[in-house]
């Protein structure tokens, strides 16, 4: 009967309008509103270009799924930036001056994107890779941000992030796991499986438009090196800005010169070596069992070996000497 239909249709309407159900939607909403992240428990990063850390505050910053986790370790405090695509961060790096952060992310069409440390929100991305991103770093002038596609990718890409344009793009055809810039921002230097190359931002400077120029890339002469997995770089600084640090998976540390051509290594005498920071005066090795080695740059001499973290749970002040 029409006036059936017409009074089941009324009651509907009226039970969607009660007061009850209204009250649960305005519940619901206002717990959503109330609920914040406080603390991860954990890390997903998958290599050295998942972890880093501002020279000036001392924030440390790594990820954990789609959320960057910003720690302070002296306040033992987290802070986190959520990434809204959803998408697994799988590289970071801070800018010269801390004030900014670059990701990279896995998964179809990845962006890289750029945020506000203090405020935590995104301020700009860049869509220019299509399977995944493994490394990004900036340039110490803050200039570039460079970013380094998987090996599905095999994209390199220099952003002039101010301006908002891609300033030289090329392909590489190697895995890529560690990116360094030099100290006066002329090149930088990618490393992966039997890959170390050197790509200079000569056109870069001189192109005008808006419209990406081709990325110059030279590879470095890695003479009886040749099969070696490269796992991280750190470009010179200070005396040594001419010459180029890498660590190799077997476990050794090589110095490139200006030439690009190997100049010497040193056997670190540890497993798997994995990652490799350096300062003026020294250069720090870490391998995949906690060893952490320090050498001179100046002609790779060997300095000292880090103790090793203590086991959790342990009782730092009742230790009385260094194991």
């Amino acid at each position: 009967m029409p006036g059936d239909g017409f009074t089941i249709t009324s009651r509907i309407r009226n039970l969607l309008r009660s007061p009850s159900i209204k009250s649960k939607k305005k519940c619901k909403e206002s717990l959503t509103s109330k609920v914040t992240l406080e603390k991860v428990l954990g890390i997903t990063t998958a290599g050295n270009s998942g972890l880093t850390c501002d020279p000036r505050s001392g924030l440390v910053a790594y990820p954990a799924g789609c959320v960057v986790v910003l720690l302070s370790p002296k306040k033992d405090r987290q802070h986190h930036i959520i990434n809204t695509s959803r998408k697994t961060i799988t590289a970071l790096s801070f800018s010269p001056d801390g004030k900014h952060l670059v990701t990279g992310e896995s998964g179809h069409l990845p962006a890289v994107r750029l945020w506000d440390v203090a405020e935590r929100r995104q301020v700009a991305e860049l869509q220019k890779h299509k399977y995944g991103i493994s490394c990004v770093a900036f340039s110490p002038n803050n200039k570039y941000i460079v970013s380094v596609g998987n090996q599905h990718d095999m994209m390199v890409n220099v952003w002039a992030w101010k301006k908002d344009v891609v300033a030289a793009a090329n392909k590489v055809s190697s895995k890529v796991t560690g990116v360094s810039f030099s100290e006066d921002s002329s090149y930088f230097v990618t490393v992966g499986n039997r890959h170390v190359k050197f790509w200079y931002l000569d056109n870069c400077k001189a192109n005008k438009t808006t419209t990406p120029v081709p990325l110059l890339g030279r590879s470095g002469l890695l003479g009886e090196l040749r099969n070696n997995f490269f796992s991280d770089v750190a470009c010179g600084r200070g005396s040594k800005s001419d010459s180029t640090f890498c660590i190799t998976s077997s476990g050794l540390l090589c110095e490139f010169n200006s030439n690009r051509m190997l100049d010497k290594w040193v056997n670190l005498r540890t497993g798997a070596t994995q990652s490799l920071s350096l300062s003026e005066d020294t250069i720090f090795c870490g391998s995949a069992d906690g060893t952490v080695r320090a050498f001179r740059p100046a002609d790779l001499s060997f300095v000292c070996t880090l103790p090793r973290p203590h086991p959790l749970g342990a009782d730092v002040s009742a230790v009385t000497e260094a194991r």
